[in-house]
């Protein structure tokens, strides 16, 4: 049986998954696959882990969810303590959604919330960044600089403001590369100026960006700059670590990384592993105050919010992740990982780029390592990179549009947090052999 891969391809085409192991899936047909991306980085401990099955199984037998407002769960209230203690003390409330998406439209809606409790009704409108991706329903869509999945959507969004994405590969044009955090900063204090201070509510960013930039962690000094300048003008700091956060990067929370505390944020994909569907939106304590002075809730929230068997997965995951120190050996063997990376692709004149932080790792691809341009869009060599991958075993995440909305190839490598150090070289011996076969094709 042939091997396709995921993306424009019909359900038809796609092989028929039989079950998954650690770090490998394996089809119908026989056929392995080494997950090099974690699907869309979301399989931090890998597949079927013998402990998170349990937990599950267990919950299932005594109740699978009970209505977020008839009943709290013990699976809920624990998760809800770990997570607040993982993120380092920052927050105060969390609030569970079903995915990523859910989450930002949350953060959204509180900021919203947060605004009209003070009085203020005019701070209804939000800032985001060219190049980045926040969710599919209507209003995390409307704050996603990705202009391919935005397109057919178009007219019936929120009007946004966007800034230049914080990606030191690609500066603007008139930036000098040593001053790009002083530039970003200085652009957006103008767009928040330019729009009135009393119309903006917040801006949202994710501190790694992942499938519209190919991992763009931003420059050193970029986060604590932007959440001055908000601080300046009463505009709230929403951080969208939905893919980077979770211990993706080697922190918990991606921010960590660069000391720096947003007022909101959102985690999903690592947060449940993949084995329920789970989301959850933070909420810092100078934010939840006036909420709860004014409105007395939240008023955002979904049926199964809270899904007491999701919670249950959620905490055997961070209970996992936590009592075996992946967290040390993302940060520790990711490095390595990274430095791996990169050396065995650096014989390839059309790799521009290999970046990220932990086991989140992007390779941006280039016709000219110099002047980096990039492929013509049609060439598509990012998705026949991932083809030939997936062909090969290897499952990684191939991305489009990173410099401009249609050009740019980028590939996406987030394996699960506990692959073995065999597995990581396999990742790269097959990533390695896709590239070589797709650039020798012209």
């Amino acid at each position: 049986m042939a091997r396709g891969v995921g993306s424009g391809f019909g359900l038809s085409d796609l092989p028929r998954i039989a079950y998954g192991r650690g770090s490998y899936l394996y089809d119908q047909a026989g056929n392995a696959y080494l997950d090099g991306s974690g699907g869309p980085a979301v399989f931090c401990l890998g597949h079927a882990h013998p402990e998170v099955n349990s937990a599950i199984a267990a919950q299932l037998d005594s109740i699978a969810y009970a209505y977020r407002y008839l009943f709290t769960s013990a699976a809920l209230e624990s998760l809800s303590e770990a997570v607040l203690r993982l993120a380092g003390g920052c927050f105060k409330d969390v609030l569970y959604s079903a995915d990523g998406s859910e989450a930002v439209e949350s953060a959204l809606k509180i900021a919203l919330q947060y605004f009209a409790a003070r009085g203020l009704m005019k701070k209804r409108r939000f800032i985001a960044r060219h190049r980045s991706w926040h969710g599919n329903t209507l209003g995390a869509l409307s704050v996603s600089g990705f202009a391919a999945r935005r397109r057919a959507f178009e007219g019936s969004l929120l009007d946004v403001i966007f800034v230049s994405a914080a990606n030191a590969y690609r500066p603007p044009r008139d930036c000098e590369p040593d001053a790009l955090v002083e530039y970003l900063a200085a652009e957006l204090e103008g767009s928040i100026l330019e729009a009135g201070p009393e119309t903006v509510a917040a801006f949202i960013y994710e501190p790694i960006v992942g499938a519209a930039g190919g991992v763009v962690p931003a420059p050193p000094g970029y986060a604590a700059a932007v959440a001055a300048v908000c601080r300046k003008y009463d505009v709230l700091v929403i951080a969208d670590e939905v893919m980077c956060g979770a211990g993706r990067s080697g922190t918990w929370r991606a921010l960590e990384h660069d000391g720096v505390a947003p007022d909101i944020m959102t985690v999903a994909k690592g947060l449940a592993g993949g084995y329920i569907p789970l989301g959850a939106t933070l909420v810092a304590p100078q934010v939840a105050a006036p909420i709860s002075s004014d409105h007395g809730a939240y008023m955002t929230g979904h049926t199964f919010s809270g899904h007491t068997a999701a919670c249950a997965a959620a905490l055997a995951v961070q209970r996992i992740i936590e009592r075996d120190r992946l967290l040390e050996r993302v940060r520790q063997v990711g490095a390595s990982f990274q430095e791996s990376v990169r050396r065995s692709l650096a014989r390839f004149e059309e790799v521009g780029d290999v970046r990220g932080r932990g086991f989140f790792i992007g390779v941006e691809f280039v016709r000219d390592r110099k002047t980096r341009v990039p492929f013509a869009a049609d060439r598509g060599l990012s998705f026949d990179i991932g083809q030939r991958a997936f062909a090969d075993g290897l499952i990684c995440y191939p991305c489009s549009g990173n410099v401009d909305g249609i050009t740019g190839d980028t590939i996406i490598l987030a394996p699960p947090y506990n692959a073995r150090d065999a597995e990581l070289e396999e990742i790269i011996v097959k990533l390695t052999r896709a590239v070589s076969g797709a650039l020798a094709a012209g």
